[in-house]
């Protein structure tokens, strides 16, 4: 219903910002809460932001609390991540994520999306 395309992504040093956009198309956005979720290498998928579908709403995974902001732009169809004070361990693919109104799960999990972007690499080095 919905198509995903993330771009942004890039190298960045330790302490630099990178703002990864979310393209969405084929769909109502504004019908769908959604989220930015990353994996490193030989890491699980782990929940990183979500925003609720009019935008009024935000939550962030506690290791990037404050650093990250997550907005959209329902009128362009658009998810943001602003991400600053980039840290090594930040390092990983980003994704974002849609959740449909009639699907199941967790907001906070990806079993919780049923939409996926093909991913976006932030690399930051020490």
């Amino acid at each position: 219903q919905v198509q995903l395309v993330e771009s942004g992504g890039g190298l960045v040093q330790a302490g630099g910002s990178l703002t990864l956009s979310c393209a969405a198309s084929g769909g109502t956005f504004s019908n769908y809460d959604m989220g930015w979720f990353r994996q490193a290498p030989g890491k699980e998928r782990e929940f990183v932001a979500a925003i609720r579908r009019i935008g009024g709403s935000t939550d962030y995974a506690d290791s990037v609390k404050v650093r990250f902001t997550i907005s959209r732009d329902n009128a362009k169809n658009t998810l943001y991540l602003q991400m600053n004070n980039l840290k090594p361990e930040d390092t990983a693919v980003y994704y974002c994520a849609a959740r449909g109104a009639l699907y199941g799960g967790s907001y906070y999990s990806a079993r919780g999306y049923n939409y996926w972007g093909q991913g976006t690499q932030v690399t930051v080095s020490s």
